[in-house]
This record gives C-alpha cells, sequence and structure tokens, in this order.
C-alpha cells in the first residue's frame, strides 16, 4: 500500500480530499490503510498473517470489482468496505469519505439536504440513510470505563413549541441526559422522564463510585447521586450559577451546541432517531481538541463491525 503518498491524519482537509481523493481507487486505498495499518486483515476468520492474503486483481472481463482479497486461510474473499457500515453500499467512496469529513468538521452538523446537494445523491432518503450509518459508526460501545474525577450531569428537554400551550409544555418534548467527566468525554441518553429512578440508572451505570458528581438543584439528583465520594449542587432556581469549583457550566456549554444544532441545522429530530444525533455531538465534543482530520480518521476507524440497515436480515 503506498503509505507515503497518503496525506497524515492533520493535513486531511475539503481540499486534500478534493485533490487526492478525487477516484473511489484512492479512496479506497486510503480506507485501507486507516483500517488495515499492518496489512490486511481478513474479517471472516480473522487471519492477519498466518496464510497469505492475496490482492485479486481488477477485471471488467471477469467483473471482478477493484480492491478485493482472498484469504489463504479461510478462502473467503473480502475488501475493506465488508464488516462496516460502507458494506452493500452503492453510494461512491469517495463521497463516504466527503461526508464524513463534513459531519466531523461542522460543530452544530450539516443536515442531510445539504449533504444531497454537495454530494449530488439520488434522494434525501439516500442522504439521511447515510448520514445516519455514520452517526451509527459514531456510537461508542455500550460498555465503557466508567467517568471518574469531577463529572457535570444535568438534562435538556429537546422538541419544538406546540400552539396553544406555553413555554414550559413538555409533552412533545424529549428529554437527554448528559454527564460530562471534567476535562474528559461526555454521554448522553434518552430518557422517557426525568425521575430520581431514572437519573440513578444513568450515573451509577456509567460514573465510577470514586468520582464527585456536580449536578443543579434537581430534586431528583438527591437521592440518584447518593453513593459517590461527594454530590455538590448549585442553586439555579436562586440564581447561583457558580460556587467555587461547584458548577455544570461544562455540560451546559455542551448543551448549547446541541440546541443549535437541533433549532439552526436539523429543524425537528425524531424521538427514534435521537441517539443517533447525540453520538454524533459527543463524538465531536470527545474529540473537541483534534483536528477535524483526526476526528475524521478516529471516526473512520470506529466503522468497522457496525451495520446499519433500513430494515433487520431475516433470519435463516
Amino acid at each position: 500500500m503506498k503509505k507515503n503518498l497518503l496525506p497524515t491524519p492533520d493535513e486531511l482537509t475539503l481540499d486534500e480530499i478534493s485533490l487526492h481523493f478525487n477516484t473511489d481507487e484512492k479512496a479506497r486505498e486510503y480506507l485501507e490503510t486507516i483500517r488495515w495499518p499492518d496489512g490486511p486483515v481478513c474479517p471472516h476468520c480473522k487471519n492477519r498473517d498466518a496464510k497469505p492474503i492475496w490482492k485479486i486483481e481488477a477485471s471488467q472481463r471477469t467483473k471482478i470489482r477493484a480492491g478485493l482479497y482472498e484469504c489463504g486461510k479461510c478462502h473467503g474473499q473480502f475488501s475493506c468496505t465488508v464488516g462496516t457500515i460502507f458494506e452493500d453500499s452503492h453510494i461512491p467512496l469517495r463521497k463516504w469519505l466527503i461526508a464524513w469529513y463534513l459531519i466531523s468538521s461542522s460543530k452544530k452538523g450539516i443536515s442531510s439536504l445539504q449533504i444531497q446537494r454537495n454530494l449530488h445523491l439520488g434522494s434525501y432518503r439516500t442522504a439521511l440513510f447515510m448520514m445516519h450509518r455514520i452517526r451509527h459508526a459514531m456510537k461508542e460501545p455500550d460498555v465503557q470505563a466508567k467517568l471518574t474525577g469531577v463529572v457535570e450531569a444535568d438534562e435538556i428537554f429537546l422538541g419544538g413549541k406546540t400552539k396553544g400551550h406555553g413555554r414550559h409544555y413538555m409533552g412533545n418534548k424529549t428529554p437527554v441526559v448528559s454527564l460530562v467527566e471534567r476535562n474528559g468525554d461526555k454521554r448522553s441518553f434518552v430518557v422517557k422522564r426525568v425521575t430520581g429512578k431514572n437519573l440513578k440508572q444513568v450515573l451509577h451505570s456509567n460514573v465510577d463510585p470514586s468520582a464527585t458528581v456536580m449536578t443543579d438543584d434537581f430534586r431528583g439528583y438527591r437521592k440518584a447521586a447518593a453513593g459517590f465520594k461527594a454530590h455538590h449542587s448549585v442553586n439555579h432556581s436562586a440564581g447561583e450559577y457558580v460556587r467555587g469549583d461547584v458548577f455544570t457550566n461544562t455540560v451546559e456549554s455542551s448543551f448549547s451546541l446541541l440546541k443549535r444544532g437541533v433549532v439552526g441545522t436539523f429543524h425537528s429530530i425524531s424521538e427514534k432517531h435521537l441517539p443517533l444525533y447525540l453520538a454524533e455531538f459527543d463524538h465531536r465534543w470527545n474529540l473537541r481538541n483534534v483536528t477535524d482530520g483526526e476526528r475524521t480518521v478516529q471516526g473512520l476507524k470506529m466503522a468497522e463491525g457496525k451495520r446499519l440497515m433500513y430494515k433487520a436480515p431475516a433470519d435463516r
């Protein structure tokens, strides 16, 4: 593989993509170096070097597509898209790379309609499903190391206004709870209701008992935050927002990006797909201190082993 001819992650810009990845072959070579930095790995039997892996030459006459390999151990054939969100996609790989860079570099997100126009995709449905696949890849695994140190927790209600109801009407809004480790990662969850029981489940599933939890004065946190090293709160209802190092400003600042994305970019998000959008915003937040190119590459590495289909495959 021509690793020395490909740009390093911090050099990966939209201009670089346009110049160097204007063909699917170049895009495929780049994806191969990201997914297989030490050479091809068979996705069927995980063979790396037990037996050789051959690259099959592309041929229009015999209808052999480019980028195909055969494993010398299990004799299965594969490409760098097998076992990833790109598998079975008819969208050119170079367009996938551009879309991934755009979603990784847009602080407030980018709409599927904009992606459809920019990449000249056939329909809005195609663009939307493409973006959902990328968001699905950005999702962190369900089992992760628990947050430690100082962890801020807060909730937000996402949804539009309802005619005939005041601004505090919650009937059409979806509650989201977010946890942010100071100088660390963020995790967001859709909950049915913001109750002490639900908050306790989110906190104790994701925060280490040695952590100090910071919240506002919502009563549900009193019992929910029990069992941790310490729990401190600020009294927002009394106009208190900072008391020394006791505050929830970090998690609230992350909410500001999310709200601007919902209002200014997406306009409306269904409760069904909201977890995918939360994964997108959490991914950008967690990699906020790296370049857009590095964030794109880190996201591409997460594409392995993840599939998202319109319909679940039939049982065999």
